[in-house]
């Protein structure tokens, strides 16, 4: 079947850009499986921002990972759903509220720091390794390489390609 957003070239970049993304989040999503954290990828963005920058308004959490406000508000809904942050009402007309992360959410977001998020990290520069040229072949490049091997893939390869040396620093 003929590829008519990647013929179509710069005309559909958003549109490629946009499958990229979703290829990106589906494969991390099944990272996240792999790794007994069953959530939604996209809460990864905003549980880090307020790791890293505390407790922020709906507006300052969109901002800071450049999302819009209903956005973060559909996903805020589950998190707190979970428990993984709470928020704060902090004005008198209860419409302005800080979020913050909660217990279960910081301790969520450390056990992701030391585990899966560096593997996602890696298996997803591993798939940019190969890029250079213009931008249209390298679109093409990352989408074949994660089509080829997922992330889950590569984080298991370049685990297993780390593992005697782990052992021999550790022995």
């Amino acid at each position: 079947m003929k590829d008519i957003v990647k013929e179509l070239g710069f005309l559909t970049l958003g549109t490629r850009f946009k499958r990229i993304g979703d290829l990106l989040q589906a494969q991390s999503q099944a990272l996240l499986a792999a790794s007994s954290m069953d959530m939604p990828a996209a809460y990864f963005p905003l549980l880090a921002a307020l790791d890293s920058l505390g407790a922020l308004g709906v507006g300052e959490l969109a901002q800071a990972v450049g999302v819009s406000q209903p956005v973060v508000s559909r996903s805020l809904r589950g998190m707190e759903a979970s428990r993984f942050v709470q928020s704060d009402i902090v004005s008198a007309d209860r419409r302005a509220r800080r979020i913050r992360l909660s217990r279960k959410g910081r301790e969520l977001v450390q056990r992701a720091k030391r585990g899966v998020w560096p593997r996602i990290e890696a298996a997803v520069a591993q798939a940019c390794e190969p890029l250079d040229g213009s931008l249209l072949d390298q679109l093409a490049r990352l989408e074949a390489a994660l089509q080829e091997a997922s992330l889950v893939q590569r984080a298991a390869a370049a685990e297993t390609s780390t593992a005697p040396r782990r052992r021999k620093l550790q022995g």
